[in-house]
Parts: structure tokens; C-alpha cells; sequence
């Protein structure tokens, strides 16, 4: 298993991050040719959560299949994306930077909180 090869868990959940989030964000800037930012974040990060998904339980934690993880997770993602979509409204059209930024500062604050709840709810 690649798992294997990368002995800390917290690396290879940021191994698996900088895949999602680089799939999710060219998706994010895809999108927004055609709809507006909110949109196209939560577009983008719906389509993560199930990415997120398998990464998380082959390649950071080795879980076995569970329906009961399966099901937690998008409640863990839920939370990130609350926070996140704040963050990215905060940054749009509270300080008025620009749009293609903001999911980046999002991540920044996000990331340590998504890997606490996951290692939780793959332990």
C-alpha cells in the first residue's frame, strides 16, 4: 500500500489535501468563468468531499470500509465548508480582495481543523 511508504499519517493527509484541493481549486477557477464565487465553491467542494473520502481511507488512515465513516464524513466536511465559505465571504465582500484568492486563505485556516476531525473519525 502507498500508505506504507509515508510513515506519518499527518503527512499523507497532506499529500492527499494538495490532490483534492489542486483538483477542487482548478474546478473553483473553472467555474468561475460562468458563476458566481459562492457557487463555484461549494460546486467544487461538494465534488471533494468524495475524493476526500477515499483518499482518507486508503492512502492517510488504511481504515476498513465503514458506512458509518462514510456517512460521518460529509458532517466533518460540513463544518469545513462553514468555516471556509465564511472565510471566503469575509475575504470577497468584506475586505474586497479578489475572489480566486480566497479559497487559498480558507485552506490555510481549515486544513489543521479537517485533519483533527478526520484522525478522530478514522481512529
Amino acid at each position: 500500500m502507498a500508505a506504507g511508504r509515508v510513515s506519518s499519517p499527518f503527512v499523507r493527509f497532506l499529500i492527499s489535501g494538495g490532490v483534492n484541493t489542486l483538483g477542487t481549486y482548478l474546478l473553483y477557477l473553472a467555474l468561475l468563468n460562468w458563476l458566481p464565487y459562492w457557487l463555484s465553491y461549494a460546486i467544487a467542494f461538494v465534488s471533494g468531499i468524495a475524493l476526500a473520502y477515499a483518499l482518507n481511507r486508503f492512502f492517510v488512515f488504511g481504515a476498513p470500509r465503514s458506512e458509518k465513516k462514510a456517512a460521518m464524513l460529509p458532517v466533518v466536511y460540513l463544518a469545513q465548508y462553514l468555516v471556509g465559505a465564511s472565510i471566503v465571504y469575509l475575504w470577497v465582500d468584506l475586505l474586497h480582495l479578489h475572489a480566486a484568492v480566497a479559497p487559498v486563505a480558507s485552506i490555510a485556516i481549515t486544513v489543521p481543523l479537517t485533519y483533527a476531525a478526520s484522525r478522530w473519525l478514522f481512529r
